[in-house]
């Protein structure tokens, strides 16, 4: 499996992006992204959380989406901002459950909604991108 690198964008609106295939080893690879950009954005108490997040973004986008990839994004939207996305080609939205006592499957976006500040989906013609925002020490 080719591997392709994380690209930033040297100006404008600053970010990192990376294209994974939509397999549950994903989750692993599209960690590296995230704590790279908070590495360089001096933003590495977020890393923890920022890590925990995408990783549960892509489980769910693997279990839910179709076709053979999908994308990992980390924005920075502000000083003390960092926006986590995960864009894939299903049009359903993720919806928050309540998982049973017990049972392994459904808590990833319980986790996200604990951890991040907000989050949420933006549609596309296309498909979705699940977005996740974390903040450092209230900044924003």
């Amino acid at each position: 499996m080719p591997h392709v690198p994380t690209r930033t964008r040297p100006t404008g609106y600053p970010g990192y992006s990376e294209t994974l295939p939509r397999r549950p080893e994903s989750a692993a690879a599209a960690r590296r992204p995230v704590r790279v950009a908070l590495a360089v954005w001096g933003l590495d108490t977020l890393a923890e959380d920022g890590s925990l997040i995408v990783s549960e973004l892509v489980a769910n986008a693997v279990e839910h989406a179709r076709r053979e990839s999908l994308r990992v994004t980390v924005e920075r939207p502000g000083a003390g901002r960092v926006r986590l996305g995960v864009v894939d080609f299903s049009r359903v939205r993720p919806l928050r459950g309540e998982p049973e006592p017990g049972n392994e499957r459904g808590r990833g976006l319980v986790l996200v909604d604990l951890l991040a500040e907000e989050w949420g989906t933006e549609l596309f013609p296309w498909g979705k991108r699940v977005w996740a925002e974390l903040r450092s020490g209230g900044e924003g």
